[in-house]
């Protein structure tokens, strides 16, 4: 038997003795746990409880396994969105199929859970962009997915959107760039399992009063959209240069994506032909800033409004002060006196409902509503108690998923 477990792999030392020489299906072990959210699979799939972490184990061909093995490797390396591989184990005796291991995403959700909990009410529209913007990314990075599907991916909440992950590379390919017959062929697939992925839920009575197949075509519409926004070619008069560049820039990054080069080509006209090539990184300007400042890891909508929160802050601080408030001390005074009581203020069976980013910036939302409600603004403290009390506890417990027992 073969193990072969990423860096640093002492985190995943303690899955060593578990009964690898067992067919998946059959294991009996007192850390595997039960998954109410998970997605559908084409392998046996179990979960296992170690140190704190949890852990998916998915069975199947070594070929296959050693493949997906390096395929998420080298997502991670490049900053896309997927889970965390930490191994695979082969060799394995009796000719038992290879497993896979990676770590299980906390506070995420399949699409099947979105649709049948009330509370995100019609998730169709944001589940549509959070799946385009990663097939968009993965594209970018050349990278062909070739099974584009809701069941490939897991959702996360992010301040009212929805980040997504994939979760599933068995059948992609990676190349230095991708054809438009390899992005054509994905994205048709992707058209064809997201209608039919839809026309299960119809079946099952959980798909609001939506048309599968023309949610499956806007998918493909808004692709195109995207793709374009980011990699077409503009041809520009020299007057306009200037203020086209900074301007086609400027959208590019208000749609989450960086840009690595841009080239003007002069066509002999009076004119010019302006390319930009977007570099793949991983998406998250408001985030990283967060991180620096508080050492919140926070999604990247998340980021962007903590961040606002701690900007106004600031100009509280500077109003009572009689002047500038340094942008780290400001940081740190929202973090001790903000945030972190509102965190600590959560109650115990509730801390698992969503992850306590969500949560303060839910918060922050239902402050809003009150400060509306009654005319003036009711403090994040009331707001909190309040939320506590009457929001929280209406969200689901099999909403998201931690695999861990509730704290």
């Amino acid at each position: 038997m073969h193990f072969v477990f990423a860096p640093p792999a002492e985190t995943a030392s303690g899955l060593l003795d578990l009964p690898w020489d067992e067919p998946l299906d059959e294991w009996d072990d007192e850390r595997l746990v039960e998954i109410r959210q998970r997605g559908l699979s084409r392998h046996p799939v179990r979960f296992v409880a170690e140190a704190g972490d949890v852990y998916a184990m998915k069975e199947l061909d070594a070929r296959l396994a050693r493949r997906e093995y390096r395929l998420l490797r080298r997502l991670r390396d490049l900053g896309l969105p997927a889970v965390e591989v930490m191994g695979v184990v082969v060799d394995r005796p009796s000719g038992l199929d290879a497993i896979l291991v990676t770590r299980f995403l906390d506070y995420s959700s399949s699409y099947r859970a979105l649709f049948a909990n009330a509370r995100y009410g019609h998730p169709t529209d944001r589940l549509q962009d959070a799946l385009v913007e990663l097939l968009v990314r993965l594209h970018l990075a050349g990278f062909m997915w070739g099974d584009c599907s809701l069941s490939n991916v897991l959702f996360r909440m992010d301040a009212g959107a929805f980040a997504a992950y994939l979760v599933d590379a068995e059948t992609a390919e990676l190349h230095p760039s991708l054809s438009e017959g390899q992005r054509a062929y994905d994205v048709d697939l992707a058209r064809e399992r997201i209608a039919g992925e839809l026309f299960d839920l119809q079946a099952a009575g959980t798909l609001p009063p939506v048309d599968p197949i023309e949610i499956a075509d806007d998918t493909v519409r808004r692709y195109t959209a995207l793709w374009d926004e980011l990699t077409r070619e503009e041809l520009l008069r020299p007057e306009d240069q200037r203020y086209r560049i900074a301007e086609r820039l400027r959208r590019i990054n208000s749609l989450g994506f960086d840009v690595d080069e841009v080239e003007l080509v002069d066509t002999g006209a009076g004119g010019a032909r302006l390319r930009v090539r977007t570099r793949v990184a991983e998406p998250g300007h408001h985030r990283r800033i967060l991180m620096a400042r508080t050492g919140l890891d926070a999604q990247e909508n998340q980021a962007r409004r903590l961040l606002n929160d701690i900007a106004g802050y600031r100009g509280h601080l500077e109003r009572v002060n009689g002047g500038p408030v340094p942008e780290v001390v400001a940081s740190n005074r929202w973090l001790a006196e903000v945030y972190e009581p509102v965190v600590r203020a959560i109650p115990k069976g509730l801390r698992d409902r969503l992850d306590e980013v969500e949560i303060f910036h839910e918060v922050l939302e239902h402050r809003w509503f009150l400060s509306e409600k009654s005319g003036r603004d009711v403090g994040t403290t009331a707001a909190a108690r309040d939320y506590f009390a009457s929001v929280l506890p209406s969200v689901p417990e099999d909403l998201t998923e931690t695999g861990r027992p509730p704290s």
